[in-house]
């Protein structure tokens, strides 16, 4: 890349603190490794919900919070992450009210992402995830409207992509990508171990990567000579991708 030229930029808005952990960690450190400025919108640290052992060993909330945020804050730096942005609105429920939604479109306009990342577009085991992606649309939409904050500039159309939802059978989740992560595995394990309070997805994220890895196989070539790899992340794209060739 040119001296003066500005690095790619990416945006991935997570629900709680550790999902952008478990389902784009690879992705982030992938990019990250090859110069892109990737951004991380942080909506709540998922203190109520999704911090179980830290309760159960008596924290108050204000303790699970300040844990939680430097849990995501090491898991952000183990992955290069150019940018956290912790919105701390609140889980179980997380809710935005239009102030919070102006903050996550002006932080759009602002990364001016080539791609964003973010959940599932329904989950009924956590609605926090499916609600967090139905307000990235919503966002996003704004975002590209050039009515909305005049003189600003305008989001372009970058592709949305939704990671892995925890129960992907339940969760109508059909991935259309699968992206080879293994170079910056050392990295994502790395950020999932910074997760103390959900220690018991360490390895279940583990093997979901190494199944994933099997898909880009297959689907690189598969019997035919696919390509090798050993850790992998599958996205779904919200939007049409267009091509020149194939």
């Amino acid at each position: 890349m040119p001296d003066d030229e500005a690095p790619p930029t990416a945006l991935v808005i997570s629900a709680h603190a550790a999902d952008f952990v478990w389902r784009c960690g690879g992705a982030i450190a992938l990019h990250a490794e090859m110069g892109w400025n990737v951004t991380v919108a942080c909506l709540s640290f998922g203190e109520r919900g999704e911090s179980a052992r830290l309760w159960k060993d008596g924290k108050s909330l204000e303790e699970v919070v300040a844990i939680r945020r430097a849990e995501a804050e090491a898991a952000a730096e183990a992955l290069g992450v150019h940018r956290l942005e912790c919105f701390n609105l609140g889980d179980y429920p997380l809710e935005l009210g239009r102030d919070d939604k102006m903050r996550l479109v002006d932080l759009i306009r602002q990364v001016q992402p080539r791609w964003m990342a973010s959940h599932s577009r329904y989950d009924p085991y956590n609605t926090d995830h499916s609600y967090t992606t139905q307000v990235v649309l919503e966002a996003r939409m704004i975002a590209q409207a050039w009515g909305h904050e005049p003189g600003q500039k305008v989001l372009g159309a970058p592709q949305l992509y939704l990671f892995e939802p925890h129960q992907t059978e339940r969760m109508g989740w059909t991935p259309d990508t699968f992206l080879d992560i293994t170079p910056v595995w050392d990295r994502k394990r790395a950020a999932m171990e910074a997760m103390q309070g959900q220690v018991h997805l360490w390895d279940f994220y583990t093997r979901v990567a190494q199944q994933r890895a099997n898909h880009f196989k297959r689907n690189s070539g598969g019997q035919a000579g696919g390509r090798d790899c050993t850790y992998a992340e599958g996205f779904e794209s919200v939007f049409p991708r267009t091509v020149d060739a194939l």
